[in-house]
């Protein structure tokens, strides 16, 4: 255990409450995060980027992703029980730009423009070329500030080799190749 003596608290600002969002998106932007894009399917089909997704248990295999309540992607998994991920490779930086611009087409025109698979389990479109994909049903919606908290358990799973996509100080970035095969 190190020794407390030599330690420095970090400073703790107060966050003037008008500023506090633009400080979390300052601090937040140096957490390098991979980027998905999270899809639904179903009358309210939908896809959106998102790079708030984590791992959050083995067994049962589960997931998490964050989405804004006022954001159509949480409606649609809402309605839909179910919701796909794909992980996006290095070589699909336009796919995240498209998914996170509100100008595309709504419901399953907006996946016209992109290479796709329905999911096995699921049917959510899951995006051609991605690395990993999964299919998940949704377990529980937390409360979380302006977001909810999807946890979702994961139906199917499976991935390929390549470079992951990568978000880091506002911008896209290629990530380290896979060591491992499929």
């Amino acid at each position: 255990m190190p020794d407390e003596r030599h330690l420095s608290p970090l400073p703790t600002p107060a966050l003037p409450p008008m500023a506090a969002p633009q400080v979390m998106r300052d601090v937040m932007s140096s957490f390098a995060t991979g980027i998905t894009v999270l899809t639904a399917a179903g009358e309210h089909c939908h896809g959106m980027t998102a790079n708030a997704f984590s791992s959050v248990s083995l067994d049962p295999p589960q997931v998490l992703c964050c989405i804004a309540r006022t954001a159509q992607m949480h409606e649609a998994i809402l309605r839909a029980k179910h919701f796909g991920v794909s992980v996006l490779s290095a070589g699909q930086e336009q796919q995240a730009r498209y998914f996170a611009s509100r100008d595309r087409p709504k419901g399953i025109a907006q996946f016209d423009e992109v290479d796709w698979f329905p999911g096995r389990k699921s049917g959510a479109p899951l995006l051609s070329g991605s690395l990993a994909w999964l299919e998940c049903e949704l377990a529980e919606v937390y409360e979380g500030g302006d977001h909810s908290i999807f946890l979702g358990t994961v139906l199917d799973a499976s991935r390929r080799p390549g470079e992951a996509l990568l978000f880091f100080g506002g911008g896209f970035h290629q990530g380290m190749p896979s060591s491992r095969t499929a």
